[in-house]
């Protein structure tokens, strides 16, 4: 199954493989022709690749149970000084923790947990490589901000270095459901979630989690 969030992107390829393969018969030169037919099945192959959709099964949550927005690997868990929003305030202490994608990872990005979607902000930026701790405050970014009888959740789709189209598909005030799709960071990228001190984390530094699927933490407030 392939997200409909790459369509484009397939479409533009497919375009593209065509005239390749039209241009590599056109020389009339068998090594270029060859070449080219490689280059055009190699990259088609980690196209529908990269876009792949699995389905995932979310697991049963208890009150506060936090699943894993993004496929990928746990690189941060640590308490910082957050700088404000309109979803938590400036200087508030909150824990960060952050999860890498690389290229191979599935990029479907799903909601972490059930409850009202408050938040929903899109801030242009810079596009630093994804596991810099500097790429959470610089780079271009989507936040989100969940609440659900009084716990909160702030999240953000995170581009790198060679991520440079966020995809979403959410609005505010909406109610949204664990597990369900809500769009895609396009090529190797970055997923942050911040919350209150005090949630008990299920996952270690060095973790590979799963969207949808894999616990992640247990908020308390």
């Amino acid at each position: 199954m392939f997200t409909k969030y790459g369509r484009d992107v397939i479409l533009r390829v497919l375009v593209i493989s065509i005239l390749l393969i039209v241009l590599g018969y056109l020389s009339h030169n068998k090594i270029l022709e060859i070449i080219l037919l490689v280059v055009v099945v190699l990259f088609n192959i980690f196209m529908f690749y990269f876009f792949r959709d699995p389905e995932r099964n979310p697991p049963h949550l208890d009150d506060g149970e936090i699943i894993s927005p993004a496929d990928g690997k746990v690189v941060l868990i640590k308490e910082i000084e957050f700088l404000g929003n309109e979803f938590f305030n400036a200087g508030e202490k909150l824990i960060q923790l952050s999860i890498f994608l690389s290229p191979l990872n599935v990029h479907i990005n799903r909601f972490p947990m059930s409850g009202t979607l408050k938040y929903v902000k899109y801030i242009p930026g810079k596009y630093l490589v994804a596991f810099d701790d500097k790429s959470s405050l610089n780079n271009e970014r989507s936040e989100f901000g969940i609440e659900s009888g009084g716990k909160k959740l702030l999240f953000k789709q995170i581009a790198g270095f060679i991520a440079r189209r966020i995809v979403y598909d959410c609005k505010e005030n909406s109610q949204v459901k664990a597990g369900d799709r809500f769009g895609m960071i396009k090529f190797g990228s970055r997923m942050d979630l911040l919350f209150k001190p005090g949630a008990k984390i299920y996952v270690n530094l060095g973790d590979k989690v799963k969207a949808g699927e894999t616990k992640l933490l247990k908020l308390i407030s």
